[in-house]
C-alpha cells in the first residue's frame, strides 16, 4: 500500500510518499511522515488501519514502540 499526501510546496495532489515513518500522535491518531525523492516534506494524516496496512506491506518504517 503507497501512502500519498499534499505537498503544500508544489500545490500537487496524490504525491507518492517515500522513506515513510508512521508516528502516533498525542490524541492517538497516526500521522507519516517522509518525502516525494525531491527535496520536499511530506507529511499525511492516517486511519489505524492504513497506517497498519503499510507497515505491514514494508512501504512504511513503525516509529513507536
Amino acid at each position: 500500500m503507497q501512502i500519498t499526501a499534499y505537498n503544500v510546496k508544489t500545490k500537487e495532489k496524490n504525491v507518492p510518499m517515500l522513506d515513510a515513518v508512521i508516528t502516533k500522535t498525542a490524541r492517538g491518531g497516526y500521522m507519516a511522515q517522509g518525502n516525494d525523492g525531491k527535496g520536499n516534506k511530506l507529511t499525511s494524516l492516517l486511519s489505524e488501519a492504513k497506517a497498519l496496512a503499510a507497515i505491514a506491506a514494508g512501504t512504511a518504517k513503525k516509529g513507536w514502540d
